[in-house]
């Protein structure tokens, strides 16, 4: 980072807002990228009581504004790069930020090379569109459940709260606080706009088997806190559902989570997906959804600090765990069964070429989408059904 840069003195009346730049470029000298940036916020602003919340937001700002350039302009000041993705992101800056822009003397230029990897993309992404939507924050998205429409929309309008609806999705401002409102989990799930449409393979899969006579056998081999497993439940009806992680803490919060979503008829264990698993022994299952680890590079809009100092090699390392996951998870979908296997990856080795490794182990492609959020500030998906030939 540099920080070769001549501070201007603060013209009169913009004392504070020189003081939220100041703060910001002292939370991203010591932040490291070791865990989530809104993790280190939290801790930071914990130690720092006096800063009030108007404070903490628009320092918080500042900060994710400095990480979605990415690596571009690191000619730049910190000061200057900090107030250029100001500049360039969404949200209008105001008078007393562009002030201080103009006294920084920050470039005009959009941002080139934020996303330096556009040849490692999966084929139907918009590389340019893809570029642009890192300077842009993602929508808060939740999915009215079954049977709650009515109730959901009433309680937004009555409590004032802005909305859109798409379909059975809610496009919400971030700062919007539903849990004072709706009853999360059980009216509505908290989840991605593209997260929401895996519906569509769900969908698919159940126009498959239209004569099943018993209940649908899913397992969710990554279940992380369950909100896939969740979808399947609205969009399959009753199932004979087991689901898996690797982590315990994530383990107990998916349970805490299926109770405030009603789902009580389920096995759940933690297990290493990579591996073979007591717990499964020869079990065989009618659905296996992998909702594989990945670089996440399909919301980094979301988390641009992770956009800031991914690595190509993290590619290496996710397509080899996601292989090992895939040579495993295969052994359980029964003959003429099906797999789901989705990432949030725009990279091909994470998408296209690991449908094609499955492809090669005898399974057939059902149907294969890259799900693109970057033009709907949303997240960017991967999703391909596959059967067991």
């Amino acid at each position: 980072m540099s920080t070769d840069s001549s501070i201007p003195d603060p013209p009169k009346g913009l004392g504070r807002f020189y003081s939220y730049l100041n703060s910001a470029i002292n939370v991203l000298r010591k932040y490291k990228g070791a865990e989530p940036l809104a993790h280190f916020l939290k801790h930071h602003f914990a130690a720092h009581k006096k800063m009030g919340s108007k404070d903490r937001k628009q320092i918080a700002h500042l900060c994710y504004c400095y990480f979605r350039l990415g690596k571009a302009f690191t000619d730049l000041s910190l000061e200057q790069q900090v107030l250029l993705g100001l500049k360039k992101s969404d949200k209008a800056p105001g008078p007393e930020w562009n002030q201080i822009i103009a006294a920084y003397k920050v470039p005009d230029e959009a941002p080139p090379g934020i996303f330096p990897w556009k040849d490692k993309l999966s084929a139907a992404i918009d590389a340019a569109a893809l570029e642009r939507s890192f300077l842009i924050q993602p929508d808060l998205f939740l999915r009215i459940r079954p049977g709650n429409q009515e109730a959901v929309l009433k309680k937004l309008t009555d409590a004032g709260v802005a909305f859109e609806k798409e379909g059975a999705a809610l496009r919400l401002l971030n700062t919007a606080r539903v849990g004072e409102v709706l009853s999360v989990n059980k009216e509505v799930v908290v989840q991605d706009l593209s997260s929401q449409e895996i519906s569509f393979f769900l969908k698919h899969f159940k126009s498959e088997i239209p004569n099943q006579k018993s209940e649908i056998r899913v397992w969710d081999c990554c279940a992380a806190s369950g909100g896939k497993s969740i979808l399947a439940v609205d969009e399959l009806g009753v199932v004979d559902l087991t689901v898996s992680d690797i982590r315990a803490s994530i383990i107990a919060n998916l349970k805490e989570r299926f109770r405030e979503a009603g789902i009580n008829n389920y096995r759940a264990f933690i297990g290493d997906a990579t591996k073979p698993n007591d717990q499964l022994s020869n079990a065989l299952f009618d659905l296996v959804i992998t909702d594989v680890p990945c670089t996440g590079s399909g919301t980094w809009s979301r988390t641009p600090e992770q956009l800031f100092y991914f690595n190509p090699q993290q590619i290496v390392h996710y397509t080899k765990l996601q292989r090992s996951i895939l040579q495993n998870s295969v052994r359980h979908v029964k003959k003429g069964g099906y797999l789901l296997y989705i990432t949030c990856s725009v990279f091909k080795a994470e998408n296209e070429d690991q449908v094609a490794f499955l492809t090669a182990q005898g399974f057939e492609v059902v149907e294969q989408q890259v799900i693109t959020g970057y033009d709907r500030k949303a997240d960017t998906l991967f999703g391909a059904l596959l059967k067991k030939t």
